[in-house]
């Protein structure tokens, strides 16, 4: 019924089609730290932008809450106008209340993991955040691991991490917020912690703050909550989707004018 391959062969497939696209995502334009809601949005518009764009997620998969919302239980909501984007991305919603929508967990996460992937992101799944590459107080990259060291005991393992080079890092990972912690513990950033749930204003407010907070690394998400000690939103996820278009959509810009600098001057040069 199938094709005879080897053992061997599908070995060979793996490695080398895996270490030749990671090869050529050792530099990127970007680099976002998180593969949930916020993270997955803003990489799919920076990827359609046609920017180099790779996603470090320390879980076998990708998605983070966007799958379950709240309480285990797999029904996600929406306020208005997320459901302009829940259009774009194709996602099946209702109308429960004017302006509140509901969707399938699982439906929404895979509809915008696809998107996310169609536009030519990369993924590099079950691996760590571990540090920032820090250059002339620039944030350049990212210093990463393989996931599973970490649960590993420090005394019978030592695996050095590798570096990424990037010209922006986004920080995606959720409340933790462990690439502005990166900086918290050399005092070079001062965070607050996010505060009890008031949906009303923390997603206005999530969004409002999305933006650059050192030179070089953005923070999304929920980890803008915790940057700024703003409320925690709960299951609810308009905030997600338009914080991570809000950051992709200033980068999109940054790099856009730099890179026409750039060419200005090598035209003059």
């Amino acid at each position: 019924m199938f094709k005879k391959i080897t053992e061997a062969q599908i070995s060979r497939a793996i490695v080398g089609e895996f270490t030749k696209w990671f090869d050529e995502y050792i530099i990127s334009d970007v680099i976002i730290v998180g593969g949930g809601p916020s993270g997955l949005m803003a990489a799919r518009d920076l990827a359609n932008a046609g920017f180099k764009t790779l996603i470090v997620e320390s879980n076998n998969y990708i998605g983070g809450g966007f799958w379950v919302g709240g309480y285990f239980m797999n029904t996600l909501t929406f306020r208005a106008p997320a459901n302009q984007i829940l259009d774009e991305l194709k996602i099946p919603y209702k109308e429960i209340e004017d302006g509140l929508f509901v969707a399938d967990g699982p439906t929404a996460c895979s509809k915008l993991i696809s998107a996310t992937c169609d536009s030519g992101a990369k993924i590099l799944n079950l691996t760590k955040f571990d540090d920032v590459v820090l250059r002339h107080s620039k944030v350049e990259g990212a210093v990463i691991n393989w996931a599973p060291v970490s649960a590993l005991p420090r005394q019978i393992t030592c695996v050095d991490p590798i570096a990424l080079e990037s010209k922006i890092v986004i920080d995606a990972t959720g409340h933790d917020a462990w690439v502005a912690k990166s900086l918290e513990k050399r005092k070079l950033l001062e965070l607050k912690t996010f505060g009890p749930m008031d949906v009303v204003s923390s997603e206005d407010m999530v969004v409002e703050k999305t933006g650059e907070i050192f030179p070089g690394l953005y923070a999304i998400g929920m980890a803008t909550a915790t940057v700024f000690g703003i409320p925690r939103m709960g299951p609810t996820f308009a905030g997600m989707l338009f914080s991570g278009r809000k950051a992709a959509q200033q980068i999109i810009k940054k790099l856009a004018a730099k890179e026409g600098l750039l060419r200005k001057e090598a035209v003059v040069a």
